[in-house]
């Protein structure tokens, strides 16, 4: 079995800062890509940031500057630093992870629970 833990999140005024964290458990033989999500209300769920398994990372155009995706997919964690928060950065953040359960398996692709982050303006 495989989990995403979040961590973080919560109620944070405009122009403010949070942090998220994922850790992946469980069996894991190598994690491809890792990063997170986010589903605004009535809204599809969008990618805001990840990162390969090579160190290199990509950012949603609308969070550039802002969040800064930091971690290793070898230590099977992940953070998010989030700054100059937005009312529309309000949504559900959620972990994500691109991974083969053993070797020689194909990958599989898992989601955390995700945590609820409010931006109040």
């Amino acid at each position: 079995q495989v989990e995403l833990a979040e961590s973080g999140g919560g109620l944070v005024q405009t122009g403010g800062s949070l942090r998220l964290s994922c850790v992946a458990s469980g069996r894991i033989h190598g994690i491809n890509i890792m990063g997170w999500y986010r589903q605004a209300p009535e809204k599809q769920r969008e990618l805001v940031a990840v990162v390969n398994s090579d160190g290199s990372t990509y950012y949603a155009d609308s969070v550039k500057g802002r969040f800064t995706i930091s971690g290793d997919t070898a230590e099977r964690r992940v953070s998010l630093q989030m700054n100059s928060l937005k009312p529309e950065d309000t949504a559900v953040y959620y972990c994500n992870a691109d991974l083969w359960a053993f070797k020689g398996g194909s990958p599989m692709n898992y989601w955390g629970k995700g945590t609820l982050v409010t931006v109040s303006s």
